[in-house]
C-alpha cells in the first residue's frame, strides 16, 4: 500500500537537519558549560582548557574533508547517521573523564565525527532545495547551532546542580541516538522517498536537477577546486571569521564567571540570550538573502548584501573592553552574535550556490576546514592571553575580523567566473572526485 504523501516534505527534512545540529551544539558546549567547575575542581588552567578545546577542533577540522568524501562517495543517508552515533557515544564517555588528559582524549573522539553534521547539511540542501530556499535551509542550520548553544547552559547547570556533571554528559549525549534512529527511519533521496508529492519532486527535479545537469557529468578530483578563486575566497573568509564564533562557544561562561564576576547561577540565567539572538540572526539572514533572489537580484550579489551589513556591525563589539553593565554587555554580545549568524548563513550557502551538487560536500568540507584552521588557531591564542593579561586583546582583535574576511569574499567570489572556471577544469581533469 502506497504512502500518503507528506506535503512539503523537504521542510520536514531540514526539521531533522535542524534537530540534528541543536544536539551537535548541546554535545561539544556541555564541557564549555561546566568549565567554571571542572577547571577549578580538578586544577585545570586555561592554558590547559585551550588546549583541551584544540583537542577537539583539530579532529574537527581535519574530518571536514573526508566527511566529505566519505559523503559524495557513500551516501549523506549512511555517513551521517554513522557520524551522529558516533559523537553521541564519544559525548557520553566525557562522564569518565577526570583530568585534562581525560577530557582532552574524549574531545579529540568527540571532534573526529561532529563536523559531518555541517558537510551532511549542505549535501541535503543540494539534494533537495533549489537556490531560493537554500538560504532558508542554512539559517535554520546555523539556529539549530545556536539553538543546541542557547538551551546548553540551563539545561546543563540544572543537571549538573541536581544530579553531578557526569550524568549531563550522559543525559545530552544519549538524545543523539535517539536522533540517530529517526534519521534512519526518515531520510532518503527525494527520488526515492516513499512520502514525496509529485508536486514537490517535480519541483526539486526541475530546479536542483537541471541546475547542475550540464556541469555535474564531468569528473573532477577535490584538489582542482584550490585552482577557483572561489574556493580560496569563501576558505579564507572562513579562517577569518569562525573565530569568532569558537570564542564565544568555548570562553563565555568562564568570561562571564571569571571577568564580569557572574555566578553559575546568574551565568546560566544569561548566557542564552546571546545565542537566541543568534538564533534569529541565522533565520533572518538566510531569509533576506532568499528574499532578494527572488525579487531577481543575482544569487551572489545577495548573499554578500548580507554578509557587508554584518560585517560592517561587528567592531560593536570591541566596547566590551569598557566592561559595561551587566545588561549592557550581554546586549552588545547579543548584537554580535546576531549578525555573526547572519553572515555565516550566508558565508555558507555560497558554496552550495556556487559549486555541482555531486561534488558540493567535498567542496563544503575543504571550505569549512578553514573555519576550523581559524577556530584551532584562536582557541589556543586565546588560551595564553587570557592566562598572562586579560580578555581585553581578544576582544579587540575579534572586533575587526568580520570586515577583513568580506574583502577576501569581495575579493575573490564572483558569479561571473564560477561556471566557466568549472567547466575549464573539468575540461582538463577528467579524473575521479576524490
Amino acid at each position: 500500500m502506497q504512502k500518503k504523501p507528506i506535503h512539503n516534505l523537504r521542510w520536514w527534512i531540514a526539521g531533522l537537519i535542524f534537530l540534528s545540529t541543536a544536539i551537535n551544539y548541546i554535545d561539544r558546549q556541555t564541557l564549555s558549560v561546566l568549565a567554571p567547575q571542572l577547571t577549578r575542581e580538578l586544577g585545570i588552567s586555561n592554558i590547559e582548557y585551550g588546549w583541551i578545546s584544540q583537542a577537539f577542533l583539530i579532529p574537527y577540522t581535519a574530518m571536514f574533508i573526508i566527511a566529505g568524501i566519505l559523503i559524495d562517495r557513500w551516501g549523506v543517508k549512511l555517513v551521517y547517521g554513522v557520524a551522529a552515533a558516533w559523537w553521541s557515544i564519544a559525548a557520553i564517555l566525557h562522564a569518565l573523564a577526570d583530568s585534562a588528559v581525560g577530557f582532552g582524549v574524549f574531545r579529540f573522539l568527540l571532534g573526529t565525527a561532529e563536523s559531518a553534521n555541517f558537510v551532511g547539511a549542505q549535501k541535503v540542501a543540494a539534494e533537495w532545495f533549489p537556490p531560493k530556499d537554500r538560504g532558508t535551509l542554512n539559517g535554520l542550520v546555523q539556529a539549530g547551532t545556536v539553538t543546541g548553544a542557547l538551551i546548553t547552559p540551563p539545561l546543563v547547570v540544572w543537571l549538573s546542580l541536581h544530579y553531578g556533571w557526569r550524568t549531563a554528559f550522559v543525559a545530552t549525549g544519549a538524545a543523539g541516538l535517539l536522533w540517530v534512529a529517526a534519521w534512519f527511519a526518515c531520510y532518503d533521496l527525494p527520488e526515492h522517498h516513499p512520502r514525496i508529492g509529485a508536486t514537490e519532486l517535480q519541483l526539486i527535479r526541475a530546479e536542483v536537477g537541471d541546475e547542475t545537469a550540464s556541469i555535474g557529468t564531468t569528473d573532477v578530483r577535490w584538489v582542482d577546486f584550490f585552482r577557483f578563486s572561489q574556493m580560496w575566497g569563501l576558505l579564507v573568509a572562513r579562517i577569518i571569521s569562525d573565530p569568532v564564533w569558537w570564542f564565544y562557544l568555548f570562553w563565555l561562561p568562564k568570561y562571564l564567571t571569571e571577568s564580569r564576576g557572574l555566578s553559575m547561577q546568574e551565568m546560566g540565567m544569561v548566557v542564552w540570550i546571546p545565542y537566541l539572538a543568534s538564533d534569529l540572526g541565522s533565520v533572518i539572514g538566510g531569509w533576506y538573502s532568499g528574499r532578494l533572489i527572488a525579487q531577481g537580484r543575482q544569487v551572489v550579489d545577495s548573499r554578500k548584501a548580507v554578509m557587508l551589513f554584518s560585517a560592517l556591525l561587528m567592531p560593536v563589539g570591541v566596547a566590551l573592553v569598557l566592561q559595561p553593565p551587566t545588561p549592557v554587555t550581554v546586549l552588545l554580545i547579543s548584537l554580535v552574535l546576531c549578525v555573526h549568524s547572519a553572515w555565516k548563513t550566508n558565508l555558507v550557502t555560497l558554496t552550495v550556490d556556487i559549486f555541482p551538487r555531486r561534488v558540493v560536500a567535498s567542496v563544503h568540507g575543504l571550505v569549512a576546514t578553514g573555519g576550523g584552521i581559524g577556530g584551532a588557531i584562536f582557541t589556543a591564542l586565546a588560551g595564553y592571553l587570557i592566562e598572562w593579561g586579560s580578555y581585553t586583546p581578544v576582544l579587540v582583535l575579534m572586533g575587526f575580523l568580520h570586515p577583513i574576511a568580506y574583502l577576501c569574499v569581495r575579493w575573490m567570489v564572483n558569479r561571473e567566473a564560477t561556471l566557466s572556471d568549472f567547466l575549464k577544469v573539468t575540461v582538463a581533469s577528467p579524473t575521479e572526485v576524490g
